[in-house]
Order: C-alpha cells, then structure tokens, then sequence
C-alpha cells in the first residue's frame, strides 16, 4: 500500500488593484482630451471588474476586464486580472493565454508570470511552470513565499534535493514559517530520510500546534520506521483537528493493516471514501483487506469500484484477478492480469515477484 504525503502550499492567483485616480483630461498637458476620457472609461471597468472578482462574480468581472480591454488595448493589468477571473472558473488555457499577452505588453510583469506558473502547474505542466517561477524571482516578485512554492514544483517533479534547498532558503528567511518546515519534512521522508522528516514536521508542529498536515506527515515518516502505534497516534490527532481529513483517516488505515488490525483498517478505508467517494486507493486498499481476510467477493467489489474511478490502475487489475483466482475464477483471473500487463508491460516481473 501507497501511503500518501501532503505538501501545503499557499496558492493564491494574485489580482493587482491598480486603484489608479482617472486621468484629468489634458491634466499632462500632452494627452488629446479623447484619449484621457478613454483611459478614464477604461480604469471605471477595470475597478468595476476587480470589485467584482473579488465578490466572486467571476463572469460578469471577466466581460468589464473584456470591456476595459476593448477601450484600452495595452492595458497589460487587465489581462493579467482577466487571466485571475478565469483561474477561478478553472479555465487554465484561458490563464495562460491572458497572462502571455500580459507579458507581451508588459516583459517586465512578474505577477503575470506568477500567474502563469499557477495554471501550467494545475496543467501538470511542471517543466513550463517552473521556467515561469524562476522568471518571477528574477523579477522580483513581491512575494516572500516564492522559494517555498517553487520547492513544492520541484517536488512535484522528483527534483528533491533542489526542492529541499529551496524550502531551507523559505526558513533562512522565514524562521517562522510552520509550511515550509512541513512542506521539507515530506519531501525528506521522499529521500528515506525519515528521522529528517520527522524532525521537520515536530517543529512545523511546534509552531503550528494545530496544523493536522504536519501530524499526517509524521504519521507517515513514522509509519515508514515501522513505529505504527506512534504513527496511527499521529493520524489520530490530524483526524482530532481536521475531521474530514480523508488522507489520514487512509493513512491511519494503513498502519492499522501493518498491525494486523484488518477490521479497524476497513472502517479507516470506508471513512476515507465516505468523505471522498471516488478516493479509488482507498477502495483498492480496503479491497487489499478484505482479499486478506478471504472475503473474496467483496474484495472484487472494491478492486471494480477502483478500476471504475481509474481505469488505467494496472494494480487493482492485477489484485482483482489474485482475488478471482483465490475465488477459482481462473478464466477472470487470466482476463484482469492480462488487462494489467496492456496497461503496464512491466506488471509481468512484478506479478512473478510478488502476485500481491
């Protein structure tokens, strides 16, 4: 079983609200009255707009950001802002279309390539993402958070030892700072080093006495050094702070199982799912328990449940058919393994190895 990790990080798109006064007309004695009253227009849609997106009216502030866009063609905050609107809509191409052009007026603007990292990452574009992030930083990017963020691309792209330098430099500059501690916890247990991990996350708890994050991440680490009685201790309290925290709840199953407590690890699996219906590792996992169990038919419902959430999980294809073979269904077993190996050619060798 997968035991999972949990980086925290702070994403928020950022809107700038250039509260800029209107332009007086002729007030530089240079602007043509017609185009002053213009920018005037343009700056009433663009306030218009940031207020609204700020209430949460993420249409109707994407058409005044358009309207400020018609009148005013250059303006590189409004399609930076519009970029913002549409993040929040989950329109990730329209981010980064907005906040290229934004960037094409304005090479200089360190929010729109900030911008641009948010929506390639939730594109799981990490490699575009990350030239973006290192664009804001050397931009300058008024954001004291920015070394922590790119640590968690980093991470997510197994970079780890540049993640973990990245996170040590948040801390030089943030002593304070409970994410970053926790955030290099997790990618250390990454590394094995869980002793490292551990050693993170008690201080990002000591800090943040309640962040439930952290005790699920030294739930993990300590699961990993087979101290399960310590780690389900762990989960628990992340539970106690956040009790709709799915992951621990699935952790604390898992450690649960490791101590043979196969009853205890199902009600962790089911409340995991409860919470979080198309969880597929959870069903896959407490699928995994009851096949221990010899509960055969219900194990291949949970492996079915799984594969119907994730249709590419090779794994439960290759679980669902050890089930059916426990069951003397070799004909369904002999159909899921083969499922497995066309999803993964590799399954082969690890069927032979381990047929759990």
């Amino acid at each position: 079983m997968e035991i999972k990790y949990f980086l925290k990080y702070q994403v928020f798109i950022c809107i700038t609200l250039f509260l800029l006064s209107a332009f007086q007309a002729g007030c530089s004695g240079t602007k043509p009255k017609q185009s002053a009253m213009k920018d005037n227009y343009a700056e009433a849609y663009f306030k218009t707009a940031n207020d609204e997106n700020d209430k949460g009216a993420y249409d109707e502030a994407i058409k005044d950001y358009t309207k400020t866009i018609e009148i005013k063609p250059d303006y590189a905050e409004a399609y930076n802002n519009r970029g913002v609107a549409k993040g929040k809509k989950n329109d990730y191409d329209g981010v980064i279309q907005d906040c290229a052009k934004a960037i094409e007026l304005k090479p200089d603007y360190a929010l729109a390539y900030y911008n641009l990292w948010i929506a390639k990452g939730k594109k799981k574009d990490y490699n575009g993402a990350m030239k973006d992030y290192t664009k804001a930083i050397e931009l300058k990017l008024d954001d004291t958070n920015v070394y922590n963020k790119r640590g968690f691309i980093r991470d997510n792209k197994g970079v780890y030892d540049e993640a973990i330098k990245d996170y040590t430099k948040t801390i030089e500059i943030k002593p304070w700072y409970a994410e970053a501690y926790n955030n290099r916890g997790a990618t250390k247990a990454k590394k094995n080093d869980y002793d490292g991990a551990i050693q993170d996350c008690t201080k990002a708890i000591e800090l943040k006495p309640d962040y439930a994050e952290a005790y699920n991440n030294r739930g993990i680490a300590k699961n990993k050094k087979n101290d399960y009685d310590e780690a389900i201790k762990d989960f628990t309290k992340a539970i106690e702070i956040k009790p709709d925290y799915a992951l621990a709840y699935y952790n604390r199953g898992i450690s649960k199982y490791s101590k043979s407590d196969y009853d205890e690890a199902i009600k962790d699996f089911t409340k995991a799912i409860e919470i979080k219906p198309d969880y597929a590792e959870a069903y896959n996992n407490r699928g995994f328990v009851k096949n221990n169990k010899g509960d055969y038919d219900e194990a291949i419902k949970d492996y079915t449940k799984a594969i119907e959430l994730k249709p590419d999980y090779y794994e439960v294809y290759g679980k669902r058919g050890v089930a059916k073979y426990n069951k003397g269904d070799i004909e369904g077993a002999n159909a899921d393994w083969e499922n497995a190996i066309k999803l993964n050619p590799s399954f082969e060798e690890i069927f032979k190895n381990d047929i759990n």
